[in-house]
């Protein structure tokens, strides 16, 4: 698979999973650890828009920061897969390669694609019958969005794309009944 170079002031889907598909947070506390190297890694080159982490792979909004060069934003997740990969082997005593491959990475061109994929990260979670109610999933930034609380995540651009926090929400329920139609006729 050939991996486009991530260019600066462009929104992305960034994915991984676990090589094998295993998991890649098998406690709480690795959870609150990604998020925490997240910040640190991913913020000085990226604004993060949404994302989803469930326990064998995660997906992220991103958009690049428009004033760096591609090779130091390919550093910044390099070193966000390496320090997660080092430090859970070295808590779990294991060895070799924690993610399947290179991060995954799709360039996002238009409104209509950027907001589907908006909704998709968010119901990922249900999408995979981790939960029944992805609005109870604790490892998304769903919550961020209908929280009055400082947050990390830059929610200004996405409440705009779906014309405020209502519609946002409205929105949301109108695809968790899609993922529910969908289970129910298998």
């Amino acid at each position: 698979m050939k991996y486009e170079v991530v260019q600066p002031n462009q929104y992305y889907h960034i994915y991984n999973q676990g090589n094998n598909k295993e998991n890649l947070f098998i406690e709480e506390k690795n959870y609150t650890y990604f998020l925490k190297l997240l910040k640190n890694h991913i913020l000085p080159i990226a604004n993060i828009h949404c994302y989803c982490l469930l326990p064998n792979h995660f997906h992220l909004l991103i958009k690049t920061k428009h004033n760096l060069e591609s090779k130091i934003i390919s550093q910044g997740f390099s070193n966000l897969f390496n320090a997660y990969a080092k430090a859970i082997n070295k808590m779990y005593n294991r060895t070799g390669s924690l993610f399947k491959r290179k991060f995954s990475r799709i360039r996002i061109t238009d409104e209509v694609y950027f907001k589907n994929l908006v909704l998709y990260i968010h119901t990922n979670a249900e999408h995979h019958q981790i939960t029944k109610d992805f609005r109870r999933y604790p490892h998304s930034s769903y919550h961020a969005y209908l929280s009055n609380k400082k947050t990390s995540i830059f929610t200004d651009y996405v409440l705009d794309t779906f014309d405020g926090k209502s519609n946002f929400e409205y929105a949301h329920i109108q695809k968790k009944v899609f993922i529910e139609a969908k289970y129910t006729l298998k």
